[in-house]
């Protein structure tokens, strides 16, 4: 009887390890199963056999084990890649392109609720969003507008993605390519242009070229037209001059020759031992005239004013002396002075002296003034007969 107890008793005791073992199984399974961990970036949807509870918080969240489901909605911008789309233009214009939208999660029961699988929903939207707004607009604006692109396919985003709570933050489309024989079309449409344009530059910098040459010869022809007007109003006008100052040399070198005698006319007498001297009336006239030709001023006779030795206005402007003047002065001051310098070495190579010891013509004039004004002031006053004679 001993040895039939023994099995019976080592098969209940495998019997009871064995349930042991298997509820320490099915605790541990059911705390694993009823502790959840949802990471700090996203969150999780929560179903009891089947009908949804609430959202689990980042953390450690405890379900019921077993008949608890959990969905995980990542909250972060996530990255959606919209495939290559052909879509026709609004001027029947094959072009492609894709694009990148760029989503974030907001309501994530909505998410859950409203809306099976929420990236391949907003892929397709886009998609079909990006050739409705290419085919609404004409080739050249689908190359150039891009911003435009962008903003339009946003905007019809929003709507229905508001509604699975998921809020689109930027569209960007990235390329968009004409067909081929389209790009071969505008790469000789843009070839054309430049040619055109360097063709139309390069006429330009002709006819600019040509107008500045044109220019410069009419400024070099008139300059050269002006230098030849003035040097032929300079050369008449000295020709002019020249023959003015020629005549007036001859003229005082003739009167000099007349008062010269009469000056050696009254040397004679003042040598008489007489001291009344009876005077003709034109040697008087001689005297005068010298004294004014010396001088080059203007004497009163009788309280008349004589007449200037000065060119009169319409004489000055036939000659140009004003303008001549301006321009030549210098040159008539040196002439002045040479002509001034050659007649007192005339003189006194006539007198017999030296040059170098001839007295200022002035200063000669003065003292031969004041000599006679004193010889006449110290003689006896003419006598009737004497006045008699000097009258006939």
């Amino acid at each position: 009887m001993v040895v039939e107890t023994l099995p019976i008793q080592s098969a209940a005791e495998g019997a009871l390890l064995l349930v042991g073992a298997l509820v320490l199984l099915v605790v541990i399974a059911a705390l694993l199963s009823a502790i959840e961990i949802v990471d700090a970036y996203e969150k999780r949807a929560l179903t009891v056999f089947g009908e949804y509870r609430k959202l689990l918080e980042p953390g450690i969240n405890f379900v019921p084990p077993f008949v608890s489901n959990t969905y995980r909605f990542d909250m972060r911008t996530q990255t959606l890649d919209v495939p290559r789309q052909e879509a026709i233009t609004r001027d029947n214009s094959p072009v492609t392109a894709d694009a990148v939208v760029y989503i974030k999660v907001m309501d994530a029961k909505k998410a859950f609720l409203q809306v099976d699988n929420y990236k391949k929903a907003v892929s397709n939207l886009a998609q079909t969003t990006l050739r409705a707004v290419l085919g609404d607009m004409e080739l050249d604006d689908t190359l150039n507008k891009r911003q435009e692109i962008n903003a339009r396919i946003r905007q019809e985003l929003d709507e229905p993605t508001d509604e699975w709570g998921i809020r689109v933050e930027s569209v960007e489309v990235r390329e968009v390519n004409p067909s081929k024989d389209v790009q071969r079309a505008m790469e000789q449409q843009t070839s054309a242009e430049r040619k055109r344009r360097a063709m139309i530059l390069e006429a330009q910098g002709e006819r600019r070229s040509a107008v500045e040459k044109a220019e410069g010869d009419k400024q070099s022809e008139i300059i050269r037209a002006q230098g030849e007007k003035q040097s032929q109003i300079l050369e008449a006008q000295g020709d002019a001059i020249s023959t003015v100052l020629r005549a007036k040399s001859a003229e005082s070198m003739g009167e000099r020759a007349v008062i010269d005698k009469g000056m050696e006319t009254l040397a004679d007498i003042g040598q008489g031992e007489s001291t009344t001297f009876v005077m003709p009336q034109e040697l008087t006239s001689l005297v005068g005239r010298y004294g004014k030709h010396l001088s080059g001023s203007d004497v009163e006779e009788n309280g008349a004013e004589l007449e200037s030795r000065e060119f009169d206005e319409e004489t000055r402007e036939l000659i140009g002396l004003d303008d001549i003047a301006e321009i030549i002065g210098e040159i008539d001051e040196e002439a002045e002075m040479d002509l001034e310098a050659m007649e007192q070495e005339a003189q006194a190579i006539k007198e017999g002296k030296d040059a170098g010891t001839i007295s200022d013509p002035d200063a000669v004039i003065e003292e031969m003034d004041q000599d006679f004004q004193e010889r006449t002031d110290g003689g006896a006053e003419p006598s009737a007969d004497d006045a008699d004679d000097s009258t006939n």
